[in-house]
Order: C-alpha cells, then structure tokens, then sequence
C-alpha cells in the first residue's frame, strides 16, 4: 500500500481496516458475476476471498515471504530491503490485520446479501 499508515498496531488496524472494506467491494463485484453466471454461493465467496487479500495484503505478503526466502547476507543488502517496507517492526501483524480483514469483508459482503434475498 502507498497510503501514509501509522506505524506498529494502529498501522495495522488501519491496513486491516481498507483490507475490510476492499472486501466487501470485491465479494459485491463476485457477487454479481455470480447472479450473473448461475454460480453457486460457494464460487463466488471463494473467489472474493482469494482477490481480497491478494489486493488487500498483496504486497505485505510478498514483502513477509520475500524477507523469510532470501538471503540477507549482507548487512547492505539487508538495510536496502529493509528500507523499502513501511513498518518492517509491524509487517507480521499488518499481515494478519489485512488477511482478517480481507476475509471478514467478504463475510460480511455475504451476511448482507444474504440477508437482502431472505423472505
């Protein structure tokens, strides 16, 4: 993300706060492809939730990976990784936050149209 997050907690309670919200942007779009193609409920939850977080901790999660796969042999190497994070201190909890958030978002985009078709 390219938004200015405080950092630590609050920075991610921020992050898993938009991951929310771009969930509940992406289940409405799934959703509607679904009513669309006569999918079952199922298709169109499971495909929110995996464009969600990949759009809502996309980069964190890369970021996390990268830093637990390559070598960072190098103290110069490592500082110029390290330097291109947000909150290196905070990413695994920023993670987390947008993962939760992601996920919570398309439960609710789901509660809310299914609430909506009830008789």
């Amino acid at each position: 993300m390219n938004l200015p997050l405080h950092l630590g907690w609050l920075g991610a309670l921020e992050a898993g706060a938009i991951a929310l919200l771009i969930g509940l942007l992406v289940f409405a779009v799934f959703h509607a492809l679904a009513r669309r193609g006569r999918w079952g409920a199922g298709h169109s939850i499971g495909w929110a939730c995996l464009v969600a977080v990949a759009i809502g901790a996309g980069i964190d999660l890369w970021n996390l990976f990268y830093m637990g796969v390559a070598r960072l042999e190098s103290p110069v190497y490592a500082r110029i990784v390290l330097q291109r994070i947000h909150d290196p201190d905070g990413l695994g909890a920023r993670v987390v936050m947008e993962v939760l958030g992601a996920l919570v978002g398309v439960a609710l985009g789901w509660m809310m149209a299914h609430w909506r078709e009830a008789p």
